[in-house]
């Protein structure tokens, strides 16, 4: 049976979680969701929606080091947060029928941390450490001997006297999971064996994802419902799950509990997410750039203090959903709004805009 701990630090903990205001189309996990996440999560890869080629490959892997009776290669699981790789490194150990022992980059500061976790796993263990790329550069080079030789080397003593010890290691799978890729350091990326990037959902997929959680939660929704949700949730089975959780709470307050597409768009609209997905925080920038500064280009600095945001949080947690949907464009000058973005606010494009792609 599969076992979680997590040592998290309380400095861990606001790292990983939604800071300041929560937000309802945010992919990251909110403080108070972690049981509703969980409950929601699919056990097996034959329930895993989406992301085929992945579990295909995963089913193959899996089934191969199963009748081999062998470890799992490592893996590797990038992507934007949200679309389901904890639950993948869930149905790893799950599939393999081996323990979870999971954590997280921020949490192992010292490299007493990783040795805690590593000198006490079971064989055949599943090691899942989220947010990979956030590991200090001691503690990723204690990792490369236990990966490839399930070696853990220990300096006893101080000074002249000190000497390095091996000790030797129970086979295990590490599975990471990252957001940021491209932080990830190519000797640790190199020691994966298998590495996975999970996209973005389509509405076909979400919606299957939704009728699947409403029937564990009990709630009556018709498949008009079930679309327009899916439809606004930003291709993240996460708010996906979010937005029938709030909109299954309108529907049993002001209506007879079921969730019908008007009752969803009702719900929705109470929440201030429209039809692209986009609630006030993405509007309130889109709006910045557009009115503010005549559709841009704009500095990100400028931005930032126009909407009262930090850069940082403009850049990765507002931005890569804008920009996806094409409403927003990097320049060298700086961020403009696209004619598809200006359509999404029921604005014209200003004269000459164009000119700036």
């Amino acid at each position: 049976m599969a076992i979680e701990r997590i040592p998290l630090n309380e400095a861990a903990k606001n790292d990983l979680e939604t800071e300041g205001e929560p937000r309802i189309a945010d992919a990251r996990i909110e403080r108070g969701e972690e049981e509703l996440d969980r409950s929601l999560r699919p056990a097996k890869l034959s329930e895993f929606v989406n992301q085929r080629q992945v579990t295909e490959q995963l089913g193959v892997f899996i089934e191969a080091a199963r009748r081999r009776g062998e470890p799992l290669d490592h893996v590797l699981l990038a992507g934007p947060p949200g679309l389901g790789k904890t639950s993948l490194a869930n149905i790893i150990a799950s599939e393999l029928g081996v323990p979870l022992v999971q954590t997280a980059g921020p949490a192992l500061e010292r490299k007493g941390d990783i040795a805690s976790f590593l000198t006490t796993l079971e064989p055949g263990s599943v090691f899942f450490v989220d947010e990979i790329h956030r590991l200090n550069r001691a503690i990723e080079e204690t990792l490369y001997p236990a990966m490839e030789d399930r070696k853990l080397p220990v300096v006893l003593g101080q000074g002249a006297g000190a000497r390095t010890v091996e000790l030797e290691l129970p086979a295990f799978t590490l599975v990471g999971a990252t957001t940021r890729a491209g932080l990830l350091s190519t000797p640790l990326r190199d020691r994966f064996g298998v590495s996975h990037r999970l996209e973005h959902y389509d509405a076909t997929d979400l919606s299957e994802i939704v009728e699947r959680s409403a029937r564990i939660l009990g709630v009556e929704i018709e498949p008009s419902g079930t679309h327009a949700i899916a439809s606004r949730s930003r291709g993240t089975p996460r708010v996906a799950n979010r937005l029938l959780k709030r909109v299954r709470d309108f529907a049993e307050v002001r209506h007879a509990g079921v969730i019908t597409d008007e009752v969803a768009a009702a719900a929705l609209q109470m929440l201030e997410v429209d039809e692209g997905g986009l609630d006030r925080h993405d509007r309130a920038i889109l709006d910045a750039i557009a009115v503010k500064f005549s559709g841009g280009p704009v500095g990100l600095s400028t931005l930032a203090a126009a909407v009262d945001e930090e850069p940082d949080t403009i850049e990765d947690v507002y931005e890569p959903f804008l920009l996806q949907q094409g409403f927003i464009k990097r320049t060298p000058r700086g961020r403009v709004v696209t004619e598809r973005g200006f359509a999404h606010m029921g604005l014209p494009a200003p004269s000459g805009h164009s000119s700036l792609f």
